[in-house]
C-alpha cells in the first residue's frame, strides 16, 4: 500500500509550466528596471510561476513541518548533545519557544511539528503523531531501518503536506529535531553525491576536530557495515538514513506533486532533497535552496541537488530556521510582481 502511495505520488509530479515561466519573464522585463537587475528575486518569481502555473500566486498561507526522529548511531559518541534532548525539543516546538517558532511568527507561518521516529512516548495536542518505530538503530552494526520503515517515514511526510495543503497550506518549508543527525547526512552524502567522507563530515552541534574524526570513522564504518546501493536512493536512505530525513523527503515530494514551493532549509533537509532528487529529478524544480549552512559539506550538497541558496547567515541550527527566513524573499519576489510599475503604466522610456 506504501510502495503503491509513493508510487503515485511520484507519477503526479510534473514539469514546471513553461507558459507560466515565460509569462513571468516578460512582466519582469517591463518593468521599470534594467532587465535581470533584481537577480534572485527575478529568479523566485519565475520559480513560483513554473511551480504553480500562476503569475502571482498567493503563498501567503504556509506551513514548517519539523520532522522528529532520533538515532541509534548515537551510542557511537557522535553528537555533542545526549538523545534525550530530542523529545526535548519536541516540546519545546510545541509550546512555541524555538528559534523556528520566534522567526515563524515573524514570517507569519505555522510550525508543525511530527513524531516520525523519536525515541519515547510524547503527547500532545498539537503534536502530528506518525511514528514509524522508535528511532533508528545503530547503523554501524546494522541497517538503520528496514527498507518498508523508510517507505513508510517517506508516506508519513507525503500524508503531512496533503493534510495541510486540504486546509488551505500553499508554501511550505522543511525543518527536523533529532539529535545525532548530523551523521546520518553526512553517510547519505558520501554515497548519493559521492562525496568524500572527511569533507561530508562537519562539526554538527559543535564537538570538536577529534570527535569530528571519530564521526569520520563512524560514518566509514556504517558505509562499510551496510553497503548501500548508491543507485537506489531508498535503499541508501534506509542502511545509513533517518526517520526525520525520510519523513522531509516525503514532504518535498508531497509539496511537488501538489504544485506547491517548498523551501528547503539546511544539512540535513538538503540531504533529504538530494535523496528525493534521486527518486525523482522531477522534484527538484519545486524546491528552493534557503541558505548555505556553517556545517562543513552544505555548499557541495547542494550543488549535487542543483540548488543555489539564497541567503548566506553562518546558520547550522536546523530546525527549519533558514528556511522560514527565506519566506520573506518570496514574498518580495510576488510583491515585485504585484505591484511594481510597467514601463507603459509609469510612464517611463524603455532601453
Amino acid at each position: 500500500m506504501n510502495d503503491q502511495k509513493l508510487t503515485a505520488t511520484i507519477d503526479r509530479i510534473l514539469l514546471p509550466d513553461r507558459e507560466a515561466i515565460e509569462a513571468a519573464e516578460r512582466h519582469l522585463n517591463n518593468l521599470t528596471k534594467p532587465p535581470g537587475s533584481l537577480g534572485k528575486l527575478e529568479d523566485i518569481a519565475r520559480q513560483a510561476a513554473g511551480i504553480t502555473g500562476e503569475l502571482t500566486p498567493d503563498l501567503s498561507t504556509r506551513a514548517v513541518i519539523v520532522m522528529a526522529g532520533d538515532h541509534g548511531v548515537c551510542e557511537e559518541g557522535v553528537s555533542a548533545f545526549p538523545s534525550e534532548v530530542t523529545p526535548q525539543m519536541v516540546y519545546n516546538f510545541l509550546s512555541g519557544g524555538a528559534a523556528v517558532n520566534v522567526l515563524a511568527r515573524q514570517a507569519n507561518a505555522d510550525v508543525f511539528c511530527v513524531d516520525v521516529g523519536v525515541n519515547a512516548d510524547l503527547s500532545h495536542s498539537k503534536l502530528l503523531g506518525r511514528k514509524v518505530r522508535y528511532g533508528t538503530a545503530n547503523m554501524t552494526r546494522e541497517s538503520a531501518m528496514k527498507k518498508e520503515e523508510a517507505v513508510a517515514a517517506i508516506i508519513a511526510g507525503i500524508d503531512t503536506v496533503e493534510e495541510l495543503y486540504n486546509q488551505g497550506y500553499r508554501m511550505f518549508a522543511t525543518g527536523e529535531m533529532g539529535i545525532g543527525n548530523t551523521t546520518a547526512s553526512a553517510a547519505l552524502c558520501a554515497v548519493l553525491a559521492n562525496m568524500p567522507i572527511e569533507e561530508a563530515v562537519g562539526l554538527g552541534t559543535g564537538i570538536d576536530e577529534a570527535r569530528r574524526q571519530h564521526k569520520i570513522n563512524v560514518v566509514n564504518r556504517a558505509i562499510d557495515r551496510n553497503r548501500p546501493d548508491s543507485a537506489d536512493a531508498i535503499d541508501t536512505l534506509a542502511k545509513v538514513g533517518g526517520l526525520e530525513i525520510a519523513g522531509l523527503v516525503g514532504v518535498i515530494l508531497g509539496a511537488a506533486a501538489l504544485r506547491c514551493p517548498v523551501i528547503v532549509d539546511g544539512f540535513i533537509s538538503s540531504a533529504a532533497a538530494l535523496v528525493a532528487s534521486k527518486i525523482t529529478p522531477r522534484s527538484v524544480p519545486y524546491m528552493l535552496g534557503s541558505h548555505l549552512s556553517h556545517e562543513q559539506g552544505h555548499g557541495q550538497l547542494l550543488q549535487a541537488v542543483g540548488l543555489s541558496p539564497i541567503i548566506h547567515m553562518d546558520m547550522r541550527l536546523g530546525e527549519g530556521t533558514g528556511a522560514v527566513l527565506c519566506f520573506h524573499f518570496v514574498d518580495a519576489a510576488l510583491l515585485i510582481m504585484r505591484e511594481m510599475a510597467t514601463f507603459e503604466s509609469a510612464g517611463v522610456s524603455q532601453g
